[in-house]
């Protein structure tokens, strides 16, 4: 598929990056199509962007998320990754390792390990030595404020702890896409704060494109965008996002 635009200063076509992950006529049906999770959904996320994803409970959102990193596959319609089918589940594993981050709202860890531990396992494969591996996820978990928790076992930490975790985990490999699953569903309302900001200064700072799946309206207010789901359709807000009040300061900029 071929983007073009027209340059300021003449007619001539010029190539455009396409969007970093599209959704094209994308459906996913259940029970022979009895039940349908995601209907006939178009959505582009760009390279950078910062991306709410906002409904009820059985909405869709979830499912929305499952398709764009690939852990669900689409009945109907096709998943672009820059601008390239990607089909096959061997691709896809390879994108979640190397491309694409995920954040659960259940954390997903490991309770036996602990955070290093946790954090390095996403970097097993790479062709890292031990000591790169656990320098690197050190770094990553200083980066998150938990660098005096390292060696704790993830069982010993905070709910907000144990999210810090997770998202060092999911930015281990750099990715170019962050996919954050009601990433503050499960923490109460200081933590939750504390998880959001530090998202947003990820985005900012490493300017990755980041997914939120929330119902959380101030949540979503934050990102440049808001997508709204119904009956697994989805509807693209309008408007300026408002910042919410941060303590990090304006990580949400």
């Amino acid at each position: 598929m071929y983007y073009e635009t027209k340059s300021n200063s003449s007619s001539n076509q010029v190539l455009a990056s396409p969007p970093l992950i599209a959704l094209r006529n994308v459906s996913r049906l259940y029970d022979a199509g009895a039940i349908a999770a995601v209907t006939d959904v178009d959505l582009e996320i760009q390279a950078s962007d910062c991306v709410a994803i906002v409904g009820a409970s059985g909405s869709g959102k979830s499912s929305l998320v499952n398709l764009l990193c690939g852990i669900d596959y689409p009945s109907a319609g096709t998943v672009l990754w820059q601008g390239r089918p990607i089909r096959k589940q061997v691709e896809w594993a390879r994108m979640r390792r190397t491309q694409i981050g995920i954040v659960f709202q259940e954390f997903n860890l490991i309770p036996t390990l602990t955070a290093l531990e946790n954090v390095e396992l996403a970097l097993f494969g790479r062709g890292l030595s031990t000591v790169r591996r656990q320098t690197r996820a050190a770094i990553l978990l200083e980066r998150v404020g938990l660098e005096a928790r390292m060696h704790n076992r993830v069982t010993t930490l905070s709910g907000g702890e144990r999210q810090r975790v997770a998202i060092a985990r999911a930015i281990a490999n750099e990715p170019l896409l962050l996919l954050a699953d009601e990433p503050t569903g499960s923490l109460d309302s200081v933590n939750a704060l504390l998880v959001a900001d530090l998202l947003f200064k990820l985005h900012h700072d490493a300017k990755m494109a980041i997914v939120l799946v929330t119902h959380d309206e101030m949540l979503a207010a934050r990102c440049r965008r808001q997508i709204r789901v119904k009956d697994g359709q989805i509807v693209e807000g309008a408007g300026k996002a408002v910042i919410a009040p941060s303590i990090v300061g304006a990580a949400g900029s």
